[in-house]
């Protein structure tokens, strides 16, 4: 017999977006809130938002949210009652659930059985059928392989594999880093499938035997194997495959005696669907479900835990609902998590902000959520009528764990938020998510904002039939290009910081330069004079007439056409509209020029490896890894970048290094240039 419980007090045993996410349906639940943190998001907004909090001693996450056993005794010492694991982190930890249980906490999530059968990847596979490659018995027939981490999710300890000679190394990276991320350093090998869609159901069951398959989701654009556009429902779908989909993900939830919230994977090509994983716990992309069938999951979550029962079928469809996550990274240079002060985050218009705060809130305040969850008698859409001040109708839904202000540290995942569209058809959603995201104002380190407009309105996204998993290998190198009109957007920066200083000092221009003032942003250089009547002739680029100039909006004429700029500094970086711009200086620092050959860390983290045997005096070749750094739970390799000796190292296992600090140095042979100069 199902025993009901009233959950009154819910930790989080999590952090960021997903923490705060949770709370807003407690709160709209009267459910109270805590969280835990460690010693880095002392003052995160998941934090904030608890109404009570618990401190994790230390940064890593080894130390603090993968520390089961704090976590319990948090929630216990905090007077909780349940606990939500969030995703990530130990969402799929089945020792972890049972000491939640053993403690006499609600646990709301699948039983620790369910997660041990399905949350290892090579259990699962064993279960269903499915047997992985042996290591030892991977050929180069079998090639591409792609190495997995048998625990956890989103995309880390993942590895594709092309070379035999490359395998060893991979699993060991793959195993690092799975072990960093999850606390399980356990990998496996699977075949590799090129250029397949990822696509999934959502299912939710409950203890009296419902089980719903809540539509699919595709997930095909990735990078590095984690998702950065998700989409309900996957497009172009054979209406016989979705169902065989739905019975084949309700059939693994049967058996295994599945309660919660869950997702079957699968990767479908050539009109086939081959069984990836189920991951037992909430994905990060559950809002476009939610968005598309009208619920809160974490409602039905927390009720499901309560023990009451789920209607016998799920609510219908309605609707295409896209989202794009947003990513502290700069995609152009090989994906490196950027850190740094998020000087602001808004969205227009008027977004549903899934903080539960507005500007110059001073307390925790609901986001009023009419969304159906038990006892609907008809289908409907969520009528959410979340604001944030200044709002003047519906906008997007954005589920975030920062606000402005607040600083973008290395421990952690880089994603800043998820922005959400709902749209009657697939193409009035997708033009509705590329004008938010370009209108939004994101001013702080280098985000991947620019890739996701560019993904949304590239012709392969449009064509359903066209997208899959190859998307980012393919077209990479034309989504990352400087975005049009960055040229004018210098100009606007340039007159902008000009009226400014001409403020600052008094007002006025007493003697008007007969040369140009001559400025540089990035690749684009700024040619103007100040004229008598206290205006600008721009004369590089050629063709712009200045309409007027102020410190924080510039209107130019270009061809006719009069378009606005609005224009906000921080030191040497100006952002423009969607524009990011960094002021070059006239004459370079000596200081900071580095001997050829340096190696510059691409972002702050930590050493975590160093290639085995390495020393100052080797001789490496280019394109060998070096070491290894690890930031936002992500490794990255700092490789050769030619062939040639090794005359410094500056880094070791454990350092934490800011971005830009010298690694190594490596001088570069030419006795194959004088080989060659002598052969006749």
């Amino acid at each position: 017999m199902i025993r009901s419980v009233l959950v009154r007090t819910v930790l989080v045993a999590n952090r960021g977006e997903i923490a705060c996410r949770v709370f807003r349906t407690c709160r709209e639940l009267g459910i109270g809130t805590v969280a835990v943190h460690s010693d880095a998001d002392a003052s995160a907004l998941h934090v904030r938002q608890a109404d009570a909090a618990v401190r994790l001693p230390g940064a890593a996450p080894s130390e603090t949210y993968l520390r089961g056993d704090l976590i319990v005794k948090a929630a216990l010492a905090a007077g909780a009652d349940a606990v939500h694991p969030g995703y990530g982190f130990l969402s799929e930890n089945a020792e972890f659930a049972r000491a939640v249980l053993d403690a006499g906490l609600v646990w709301i999530g699948p039983p620790p059985e369910a997660i041990e059968a399905m949350a290892s990847k090579t259990r699962a596979k064993e279960l269903l059928g499915i047997a992985p490659l042996a290591a030892a018995d991977v050929a180069e027939a079998d090639l591409p392989v792609l190495v997995k981490a048998a625990a956890g999710g989103g995309g880390r300890g993942m590895r594709i594999v092309r070379e035999l000679g490359a395998l060893e190394a991979e699993l060991k990276a793959a195993s690092a880093e799975a072990a960093s991320a999850f606390g399980d350093g356990e990998v496996f090998v699977e075949p590799y499938v090129e250029n397949g869609r990822h696509v999934e159901v959502q299912i939710l069951a409950d203890g009296h035997g419902t089980v719903w398959a809540l539509g699919t989701r595709d997930c095909s654009l990735q990078r590095r194997h984690q998702k950065v556009i998700e989409e309900s429902p996957a497009p172009g779908l054979a209406r016989s495959l979705v169902e065989s989909l739905y019975a084949r993900s309700v059939a693994a939830a049967r058996a295994v005696g599945y309660v919660g919230a869950g997702t079957v994977e699968f990767l479908v090509a050539d009109g086939r669907a081959h069984f990836l994983e189920m991951n037992t716990r909430l994905q990060v992309e559950h809002p476009v479900t939610e968005e598309v069938h009208g619920v809160d999951l974490v409602a039905l979550q927390i009720a499901v835990a309560e023990g009451r029962a789920l209607p016998p079928e799920p609510p219908l469809a309605g609707g295409h609902a896209i989202e794009a996550r947003l990513y502290a990274e700069d995609p152009a240079s090989g994906w490196t998590p950027q850190a740094g002060t998020l000087h602001a985050l808004e969205f227009r218009p008027g977004p549903r902000v899934d903080t539960g705060y507005a500007s110059g809130d001073t307390g925790p305040g609901p986001r009023v959520d009419t969304g159906r969850v038990f006892g609907d008698t008809a289908p409907g859409p969520r009528v959410d009528t979340g604001r944030t001040s200044g709002d003047t109708g519906p906008g997007p839904r954005v589920d975030t764990g920062y606000a402005s202000g607040d600083t973008i540290g290395v421990h952690y995942d880089s994603m800043l938020a998820k922005v959400v569209v709902h749209a009657p058809t697939r193409a009035a959603a997708v033009r509705k998510l590329a004008h938010t995201l370009e209108g939004a104002r994101i001013h702080g380190p280098v985000t991947n904002r620019g890739l996701l407009v560019a993904s949304l309105l590239h012709p392969d996204f449009q064509d359903p039939a066209r997208v899959d998993t190859g998307f980012y290998e393919r077209n990479l190198d034309a989504l990352t290009q400087a975005p049009s009109g960055e040229a004018y957007a210098a100009v606007a920066a340039a007159l902008a910081d000009a009226v400014a200083r001409q403020g600052r000092f008094g007002g006025g221009w007493r003697n008007v330069a007969s040369q140009d003032q001559v400025v540089a942003y990035g690749d684009h250089e700024v040619r103007y004079r100040p004229t008598r009547d206290g205006g600008f002739t721009v004369t590089a680029p050629e063709g712009v007439r200045v309409v007027s100039a102020d410190p924080d909006r510039v209107r130019l004429e270009v061809d006719g056409v009069v378009r606005g700029f609005d224009v906000a500094r921080y030191a040497d970086v100006v952002y423009v509209g969607p524009h990011r711009l960094t002021r070059r200086p006239r004459f370079p620092d000596a200081a900071e020029q580095r001997e050829p050959g340096s190696l510059l860390a691409p972002m702050p983290g930590t050493v975590v490896r160093v290639a085995d045997g390495l020393a100052v005096g080797a001789q490496v070749t280019a394109g060998q890894p070096l070491l290894w750094l690890e930031a936002m739970k992500m490794e990255h390799r700092v490789i050769a970048p030619a062939s040639g000796t090794l005359t410094a190292l500056h880094a070791a296992p454990g350092r934490q290094v800011e971005v830009g600090a010298l690694l190594a140095v490596v001088q570069q042979s030419v006795q194959t240039d004088a080989q060659e100069e002598k052969t006749p």
